[in-house]
C-alpha cells in the first residue's frame, strides 16, 4: 500500500489497515526512526482505566452516579 505526506506533515493510514487493526480517530502512536527512510509506528496502549469517568458520566440515567461524603484520610 502507498500513502502520501500532506502539506501539514500528516500521513494517512489506508482504510484497510485501520479496519484490520481497529484504529480509531484519537488513538496515539509512537514514531521511531530506525534508519534513513525507515520508521516504526507503534500504537500506544491507553492508560489503565483511561476514559472510565467519561463513560460513567455518559450514563443515560442522570444522577445515578453522585459524589458521596467521606472523611479526609489526611488526618489518619
Amino acid at each position: 500500500m502507498t500513502t502520501k505526506v500532506s502539506s501539514k506533515g500528516q500521513i494517512v493510514l489506508p482504510a484497510e489497515i485501520r479496519e484490520q487493526d481497529d484504529i480509531v480517530p484519537g488513538q496515539q502512536f509512537d514514531v521511531e526512526r530506525i534508519d534513513r527512510g525507515e520508521y516504526r509506528l507503534t500504537r500506544r496502549e491507553p492508560a489503565q482505566n483511561e476514559g472510565v469517568m467519561d463513560w460513567l458520566l455518559s450514563c443515560p440515567q442522570k444522577g445515578y452516579f453522585v459524589p458521596i461524603e467521606s472523611e479526609s484520610t489526611g488526618t489518619l
